[in-house]
């Protein structure tokens, strides 16, 4: 029962990580967005398929160095929000994209921790909550008019 609810939250993930990846479509720096969210999509789709693949020493080290690059990219951002932010920073783009690098790094570090033992009984439910948690915030969003209306246009229209 485990396995199989460990492979349904990765394979959600790697909806998840695939869905922020085409929304950025119309972003001034989809280049960079796209790989963010593809690298951890194609990473979660391989352990849902076979989740041992996690000791792969390739599989391994792309999710390292995605994951320092997002941990890095927390931190520019973060520091950005702090010294600009004006108000919720879900309202700012650079904290929703601070919010989506939490979400990889987070990922991530479950996935390379499952290596090491399966995952079952506070790590499993974390995974469950965290795996649900973009599809509830995007649903929030989506039904929040007063959120979307302070958005540049480039967000608006890809809904």
């Amino acid at each position: 029962m485990a396995g199989r609810l460990w492979r349904l939250c990765n394979l959600l993930m790697a909806t998840f990580f695939g869905l922020a990846a085409a929304v950025q479509v119309n972003d001034p720096d989809a280049g960079l967005w796209t790989v963010v969210y593809l690298v951890p999509a194609a990473l979660t789709l391989l352990v849902s398929i076979n989740p041992s693949v996690t000791d792969n020493g390739v599989w391994r080290s792309l999710c390292d160095l995605h994951s320092a690059g997002c941990v890095v990219g927390t931190v520019a951002l973060a520091r950005s929000l702090l010294a600009y932010a004006q108000g919720n920073i879900l309202h700012e783009e650079e904290g929703r994209e601070l919010f989506g690098l939490v979400i990889i790094t987070i990922w991530m570090s479950l996935c390379r921790s499952s290596a090491k033992s399966p995952l079952g009984g506070v790590r499993l439910v974390a995974a469950v909550v965290v795996a649900l948690f973009p599809f509830v915030s995007w649903l929030y969003i989506y039904m929040n008019k007063e959120m979307r209306a302070s958005w540049p246009t480039h967000c608006k229209t890809v809904i």
